[in-house]
């Protein structure tokens, strides 16, 4: 996505920003607002061109669900959630990109990676069955990305796997209702007895080994930068966006306030507040400069042919984990300092204040897994997670 795209997609902000509050109380992002994001290109960034997508450099994407996240955060997890799920299909054996796309180019993926489903082998795949939680996005997807564990005859695991599966194969019980990212629409999905061949059944072993048949038809470099890299930073992008959003309305709302209590006086000329905004900028940008400094590495390796560096990989990891971090601490300091007035629900920075913290929580933003990781790279001692 050029400048050009991304000017589409901040033309869309006002009326996303404007739908937050609907967005929170439907528990969902409206239809409309998917039907906006899709004309805009927003879900096709990562897409493979032989499938009517764009192959957008990935720091272009992240940017773009940072915006997105600034305006509502329900709406910005939703963007990157579902527009990332594209390039994790173009991993997939080529029959299963035709069977996702073939129809409608537009289609819209979900997932659920935890290996929570049963998998039975039958001829010519799998029979598979179970429920998976916090689906973001499920309710407007017409395919879903799920976890399974491939068992061997004797009970031994032998691998963590992801299954594509129709949305006519499954069911989804509305059972989402949180603190955060209300509008995320973070459903369960259930599956009964559904077939699903191999060609639709990947390995998580090659995802870590940056494999995939897919690659076959996708040639391009950025099928062959990291599962790990690509989905936390789709964890953590709309958590910086949200943050990022805060600032700004927090300059915006307090740049004229004027203080009832402690002695009255304009609250944008207090010291403490001044010390506020610089501390609380600096992390944010940080944490955007790192997260693009690695996409642009990792884009640049994957281009020249050598093999990514394991440093490299684990050094996006570590960057990622402590980029949310700190954003969730610039938020923090803002909301501390913002007053009684940003207590009242639905105000744009109590609810960006819920959103950061609700993404905050997720598995991909774990600290000290992934701190331990970069440890034991940086020690020289062996790497064996599927989360780098």
């Amino acid at each position: 996505m050029e400048n050009q795209d991304l000017e589409r997609v901040l033309e869309l902000l006002p009326a996303v920003a404007k739908r937050a509050r609907e967005t929170e109380e439907a528990r969902r992002v409206p239809a409309e607002t998917i039907r906006a994001l899709t004309d805009a290109g927003v879900f096709r960034m990562l897409q493979p061109a032989r499938h009517g997508g764009t192959e957008t450099d990935p720091v272009r994407f992240y940017e773009a669900v940072r915006a997105i996240s600034g305006a509502c955060g329900s709406t910005g997890w939703v963007a990157s959630v579902l527009g990332v799920h594209p390039w994790h299909v173009a991993l997939f054996d080529d029959r299963a990109q035709a069977e996702v796309w073939g129809p409608d180019p537009d289609t819209l993926i979900s997932s659920s990676y935890a290996p929570l489903g049963t998998m039975t082998r039958v001829t010519g795949g799998y029979e598979v069955s179970g429920a998976w939680r916090f689906s973001s996005g499920v309710d407007h997807a017409g395919w879903a990305l799920l976890g399974g564990m491939l068992v061997a005859d004797d009970g031994k695991r032998l691998d963590t796997t992801t299954m594509l599966v129709p949305r006519s194969d499954f069911e989804i019980r509305d059972v989402w209702d949180s603190v955060g990212l209300r509008g995320t629409g973070s459903n369960e999905i259930v599956v009964e007895r559904a077939f699903v061949p191999d060609h639709r059944v990947m390995r998580n072993f090659e995802f870590s080994q940056l494999r995939g048949p897919g690659q076959a038809v996708n040639t391009g470099p950025l099928y062959r930068i990291p599962f790990a890299t690509v989905f936390t930073f789709a964890i953590a992008a709309p958590v910086l966006g949200v943050v990022s959003g805060c600032y700004e309305t927090y300059l915006a709302s307090m740049r004229d306030r004027v203080r009832l209590s402690l002695g009255g006086g304009r609250f944008a000329d207090d010291q403490f507040a001044q010390v506020t905004v610089g501390r609380a900028s600096s992390e944010i940008d940080a944490s955007i400069l790192q997260m693009d400094r690695n996409l642009r590495a990792l884009m640049a390796a994957a281009a020249s042919g050598r093999e990514i560096p394991m440093q490299l990989r684990l050094r996006a990891r570590r960057d990622q984990v402590l980029g949310t971090e700190r954003a969730l601490d610039a938020i923090d300091k803002l909301f501390k300092t913002a007053g009684g007035q940003s207590l009242d629900r639905g105000n744009p920075i109590e609810r960006a204040w819920r959103d950061a913290h609700a993404g905050g929580v997720h598995v991909a933003n774990e600290t000290e897994r992934a701190l331990a990781l970069y440890g034991r790279g940086a020690f020289g001692l062996p790497i064996e997670d599927n989360m780098v």
